[in-house]
């Protein structure tokens, strides 16, 4: 659309759509593409949603990958921004306000609701998905279909859903295993434990 700026040696694949936006060199926007649309904003004024004007754009770094059906939209009032050396893949969504930082790999189907802040190099595997304004660290790593509802601090390694940090993820997934087993053995000694509380005439 016009007011858009697109540096050297861009690539914009077939049927993608480019508004409101700044894009550095060497970018590669695949087909498909939605950027810089209206992000999903409403005030409810009497049980009625009200649309708020978007008046952002959106930025784009050098060398950014933006795969095919992606959307990312453009800010309400601060830009939304995607740093230098991102790859973002298919079918990805990036809200309003959103601030992407630099190197990070963003896999399909990943849900960034608006205002999130994601730090340096990071890595949000396939169908995780953030609640809006968070901050996520640098060189952190979100676990495919991940469900981040709180921030994590740089380095952090997060899995599940609610997502939490990887030691505490394993501790749970060996907590509920023992579990489990402490059950099946429960279950083999029931009819005993049933046998003995009939015989001396004790009620369970």
């Amino acid at each position: 659309a016009d007011g858009c700026e697109l540096g050297n040696n861009c690539r914009v694949g077939a049927c993608a759509n480019i508004m409101h936006a700044l894009i550095g060199n060497n970018v590669y926007i695949y087909g498909g593409a939605r950027i810089g649309w209206d992000g999903f904003g409403f005030q409810t004024v009497a049980g009625v949603h009200k649309r708020v004007p978007q008046l952002g754009r959106v930025i784009i770094g050098n060398d950014v990958e933006i795969g095919a059906n992606t959307a990312i939209d453009r800010g309400t009032i601060e830009d939304t921004i995607i740093g230098d050396n991102t790859k973002i893949d298919d079918l990805v969504m990036i809200g309003h306000n959103c601030r992407i930082g630099k190197g990070c790999m963003i896999v399909s189907q990943v849900g960034i609701a608006g205002s999130c802040v994601i730090g340096d190099r990071v890595v949000i595997a396939g169908q995780a998905g953030l609640a809006d304004h968070l901050n996520i660290g640098d060189d952190s790593i979100i676990a495919a279909q991940a469900g981040v509802s709180k921030s994590f601090p740089a380095k952090s390694i997060v899995i599940g859903s609610p997502a939490m940090p990887r030691k505490e993820f394993i501790k749970q997934m060996k907590l509920m295993k023992d579990a489990g087993e402490l059950i099946t053995k429960f279950k083999k000694y029931e009819p005993l434990l049933k046998t003995f509380l009939e015989e001396h005439d004790v009620e369970a």
